[in-house]
């Protein structure tokens, strides 16, 4: 009964974090109310997280979608500012910012919980899959936009423009309801990325943060700093009595036991939690 009354509430205060800096970093009320984009000088920062610059909402800018502006550009000081801003969170948070900070991350998080017939913890070619963020990160974050130019040698926001949902749900369908100008401007584009959205929606009620384990670029990026992050867990072997709880209750199907530090780990500690002898520690 004990573990039972523990793992419900486990989560909710992550998820609360999760809410206060999605409203945080999506307080321009008056964006949402004239469907125009916040144009203040805090848009030349980035946020931690997937957050779309284009959101009505949104007070900051999305650090994928920052590289992908500036990487083909010939302002080399904000492309290092972007990269410099990357690598810093990433050495000291890793990936929690995907388990705590990252509002697409909340809103699978809760699309999760939804009831289904059949959740899929895992599948044959799960993990090779989980591969894909990286080359997705190469080619539509780093090689196109850097290679495909147009005349004056911009490039676009290829990632952003093709296969975010994060930006779909968080900027185009809101700007395409609030503004009727937009209204006959809507293509193939938009169906196309609404469609991404919809298989996304549908695909984080049965598998636990599909986007985040095969899709995410800026979660490719933070896992590379997960092993070497100041904030990471750590396994204190004399305690561990080898139960397994910890692999068995972890969502993104990492094994705490073997590697506290795996690249998928987002820090929601529920393998802590959850941890009979006390084992993993934060460090």
């Amino acid at each position: 009964m004990r573990e039972k009354k523990r793992r419900p509430g486990g989560e909710w205060p992550r998820h609360g974090v999760q809410a206060f800096w999605a409203l945080l970093t999506n307080s321009y009320l008056t964006g949402f109310a004239s469907g125009k984009i916040y144009g203040g000088k805090l848009k030349q920062l980035c946020v931690p997280g997937l957050n779309c610059y284009s959101c009505p909402g949104a007070r900051g800018a999305c650090p994928i979608g920052a590289m992908q502006a500036v990487i083909g550009s010939r302002n080399f000081k904000f492309a290092f500012y972007v990269a410099g801003f990357l690598m810093l969170i990433g050495a000291i948070m890793g990936r929690f910012v995907c388990g705590w900070l990252c509002p697409f991350g909340l809103i699978q998080d809760l699309l999760h919980k939804i009831p289904f017939p059949k959740k899929l913890r895992t599948f044959r070619g799960d993990r090779a899959l989980r591969r894909l963020k990286y080359a997705i990160l190469l080619v539509f974050v780093i090689l196109m936009p850097l290679f495909l130019v147009d005349m004056l040698g911009q490039g676009a926001p290829y990632f952003c423009k093709l296969i975010c949902p994060a930006g779909t749900l968080e900027g185009g369908i809101p700007l395409v309801i609030l503004n009727k100008a937009m209204h006959g401007a809507v293509g193939w584009l938009f169906a196309w990325k609404s469609a991404i959205l919809i298989a996304t929606i549908f695909l984080s009620i049965v598998i636990y943060r599909p986007f985040c384990k095969y899709i995410c670029p800026l979660g490719a990026v933070y896992s590379v700093f997960n092993k070497v992050a100041v904030f990471r867990y750590r396994v204190e072997e004399e305690r561990c009595i080898g139960c397994g709880k910890c692999a068995r209750v972890c969502k993104m199907n990492c094994d705490p036991e073997k590697d506290p530090n795996d690249r998928e780990c987002i820090r929601c500690g529920l393998c802590r939690k959850s941890c009979p002898a006390g084992a993993i520690q934060r460090g």
